[in-house]
C-alpha cells in the first residue's frame, strides 16, 4: 500500500499536539498557531473524518500564568501549573472550534483508567460516544492528580495508547522537528521518510529534549511508534508549525517520518496486556520455554520457570524474560509470587497462551 493511499484512507485520526507548537516564548498558548491547527482539523471533519486531539501544553501554559521560568520540580507545583494551564487550553480550544461550529469535550485520563479493564472499556465508550455526537475529544493526562508512579510518562505514549484503545486508523504526532533525522546535527543530516521496523539504528537516532516545558523528545516518539505499529496503526511524526501540515499529511505528501503498521496486528485484549500495564514482576524462563512460547504458541508451564523477580498477585501482568534477562513477552500470571512452590507442584499453567503477548 502506497503512502498516499495509507494516509488518505484514514477515517479515525488521533493527533498529538506537542508543547513546542502550542505555546509561545512566554510559555502562554500561541493563539494564532492554535487557530491554524484548529482550522485544519475542521477541514478534516468536513471530509467526514473523526479526529481525537491529544494535547500537551497544560504545564507550559500554567508556567506562564504563574510567572515560572522553569518547569517545576516539586510534584505539587507541577500539578498546580497543570491545573491552571489546562483551563486556559480548553478555553482556547472551545472558542476556536466554536468558530467552525464544532464542539469539544475534555477527557482527562490517568494510567489507572486504562490499566483497569472495565475503566479501559469505559474510556473507549466515552470517546466513541463523543465521536458519534460529532464532538472532538480533547485528551490529556490528568496531571493535576496523577502520581509519579502511575503516570503515562509523556503525551507521546498517551497518544499511542489512545490510538490503540479505539483503535484509530492513523496517529499523527506534531512536534518542532521535521521528523526522524539521520546524522542529526551534522552536515550529512537527512530526514527519514518511512520506517518499517524499529531497529537498533532507528533507536539510536532518537534524542531527548532540552525544552524547559516538554518532557519527551524523539526517544518517547519512537516508544510511541512501537505501540502504534504493533497495534496495526500507521504513525507519522511531522513539523507542527509547517503551513497546512495536516492537509499535506492526509494528501500523502512526503513530509515528516511515516512509521508503517506491523502486518501482525495485536487484537484488543492482547493490546491491553501489552501496552496498558506496568509489569509488577518478572518470570525468568529457560530456552525450551522461550521456544515453546515464541515458536509453538504454547502456554507457560511451571517447569520452564527458573526464577521469579519482584512481588505480584494472581491476575497481574508480569514480564517474561530469557536466561539473559531479555524481555520477550508479557503475560497475566495465574498465581501469586509467594505461592509459586505450591503452583509448581500442581503443574498448572503459569501464563495461559490467551493471556500472553510475544513482543
Amino acid at each position: 500500500m502506497t503512502r498516499s493511499v495509507l494516509l488518505q484512507q484514514a477515517r479515525r485520526i488521533v493527533i498529538k499536539l506537542g508543547t513546542g507548537i502550542l505555546t509561545n516564548e512566554a510559555n502562554l498558548p500561541d493563539v494564532q498557531q492554535l487557530d491554524r491547527l484548529v482550522e485544519q482539523v475542521a477541514q478534516l471533519r468536513a471530509q467526514s473524518r473523526e479526529v481525537i486531539l491529544v494535547t500537551s501544553g497544560a504545564v507550559g501554559a500554567g508556567m506562564g500564568t504563574m510567572g515560572l521560568s522553569k518547569r517545576p520540580r516539586e510534584l505539587a507545583d507541577l500539578q498546580a501549573a497543570a491545573a491552571v494551564g489546562q483551563t486556559h487550553l480548553m478555553q482556547q480550544y472551545a472558542t476556536l472550534f466554536a468558530n467552525h461550529r464544532l464542539g469539544v469535550g475534555q477527557v482527562l485520563l490517568t494510567h489507572e483508567d486504562l490499566r483497569h479493564h472495565q475503566r479501559h472499556l469505559n474510556a473507549r465508550h466515552t470517546l466513541e460516544a463523543l465521536l458519534q455526537h460529532g464532538i472532538i475529544p480533547i485528551v490529556n493526562e490528568n496531571d493535576a492528580v496523577s502520581c509519579t508512579e502511575l503516570k503515562f510518562g509523556d503525551n507521546d505514549r498517551l497518544s499511542a495508547l489512545v490510538a490503540s484503545l479505539l483503535p484509530a486508523d492513523l496517529l499523527i504526532i506534531l512536534t518542532t522537528a521535521d521528523g526522524l533525522i539521520r546524522h542529526f546535527g551534522t552536515p550529512e543530516a537527512s530526514r527519514l521518510s518511512e520506517v518499517s521496523t524499529i531497529s537498533r539504528e532507528i533507536t539510536e537516532m532518537a534524542r531527548g529534549t532540552t525544552s524547559i516545558t516538554a518532557t519527551g523528545g524523539m526517544v518517547t516518539k519512537i516508544a510511541a511508534a512501537r505501540i502504534a505499529m504493533r497495534s496495526g496503526i500507521p504513525m507519522l511524526i511531522g513539523p507542527g508549525r509547517q503551513d497546512q501540515i495536516l492537509t499535506s499529511i492526509i494528501r500523502g505528501e512526503d513530509v515528516g517520518t511515516l512509521f508503517l503498521p506491523s502486518p501482525k496486528r495485536l487484537k484488543g485484549r492482547k493490546r491491553w496486556i501489552a501496552f496498558f500495564h506496568q509489569p509488577k514482576g518478572a518470570l525468568i524462563v529457560d530456552q525450551g520455554a522461550r521456544k515453546a512460547l515464541q515458536e509453538n504458541g504454547k502456554s507457560l508451564l511451571p517447569k520452564g520457570v527458573l526464577q521469579l523477580e519482584g512481588s505480584f498477585k494472581a491476575g497481574e501482568v508480569v514480564s517474561i524474560r530469557d536466561e539473559s534477562h531479555l524481555e520477550f513477552a508479557l503475560g497475566i500470571s495465574r498465581f501469586e509470587s509467594g505461592h509459586f512452590d505450591q503452583w509448581k507442584q500442581l503443574d498448572q499453567e503459569v501464563v495461559h497462551r490467551d493471556d500472553l503477548v510475544i513482543l
